[in-house]
């Protein structure tokens, strides 16, 4: 799409890659690069999937432009942050699951980034970390909300009030990671993942990630409410009867989508 941010479609599944040299810094430009590459891709209903990775060697993103903190008020910051957590929601909502690669350091947004997607492949040079409080700020894309949620409470408190960065073995223990795969490995691993997820019936994966993601917050009879309709809706696809018919026959499905 431009040089900064790049797409690219194979088989259903589509790639993002990052390439705002050296380190990925999220400058407003650059933000709004990954917007409208996001607002392509969620568009196109051909797609089951997502990969995000980082065409640098250092950095799957390294944090948020910090250059311009120092002019920010009350309104602009609120305005800055908000932008932010609209491109950010964008992804946690596609109707497809996302996988991000982390190749090497996620800060700040960067890590924001990662925790919005629903898989997250880290490679073992690779270190993460919210550390916006030593910069007399809070984590403002969503990291505050989504960290907690995905490690737990205290761990996340710990992170976000000292600002020191986990490796990846350490993330992977916590649950940051799902994933935690040799230097060089993380894009061909998070598109591994995609493959798989796109032989699956495309209707089933949006249904059951909203599923998951609505019912999360909710009581569980609420949840499981949510889950018996979105079961229901499945049983009138043509999806369904293809995958019946090819566990019968033995063979794999091909599902359409339909």
């Amino acid at each position: 799409m431009t040089q900064l941010v790049n797409v690219r479609v194979e088989d259903h599944i589509a790639i993002i890659e990052l390439n705002h040299q050296p380190l990925n810094v999220l400058t407003k430009p650059f933000l709004g690069d990954i917007h409208s590459a996001v607002e392509v891709v969620t568009s196109n209903e051909e797609i089951r999937a997502l990969v995000i990775q980082s065409a640098s060697e250092k950095a799957f993103v390294a944090g948020a432009d910090i250059k311009q903190f120092s002019e920010l008020d009350p309104s602009s910051g609120q305005q800055l942050v908000e932008r932010g957590k609209q491109i950010f929601d964008q992804i946690q909502d596609a109707r497809f699951p996302v996988i991000c690669a982390i190749n090497g350091v996620a800060l700040g947004g960067g890590l924001e980034l990662a925790l919005a997607c629903d898989i997250r492949v880290a490679e073992s040079k690779a270190k993460l970390g919210l550390p916006e409080t030593g910069l007399g700020v809070l984590p403002g894309y969503g990291g505050t909300q989504r960290l907690a949620r995905l490690i737990g409470l205290g761990k996340a408190k710990e992170m976000i009030f000292t600002g020191e960065p986990l490796k990846a073995e350490e993330a992977y223990r916590l649950g940051l990671v799902e994933h935690l795969v040799s230097d060089g490995k993380s894009p061909k691993v998070a598109l591994e993942i995609a493959e798989k997820i796109a032989k699956q019936g495309p209707i089933a994966i949006t249904n059951a990630k909203k599923a998951v993601n609505q019912g999360f917050e909710l009581p569980l009879n609420e949840g499981q409410q949510i889950e018996s309709e979105l079961f229901a809706q499945l049983c009138e696809t043509q999806d369904i009867q293809e995958g019946v018919e090819a566990f019968l026959e033995k063979r794999d499905p091909v599902f359409k989508g339909e």
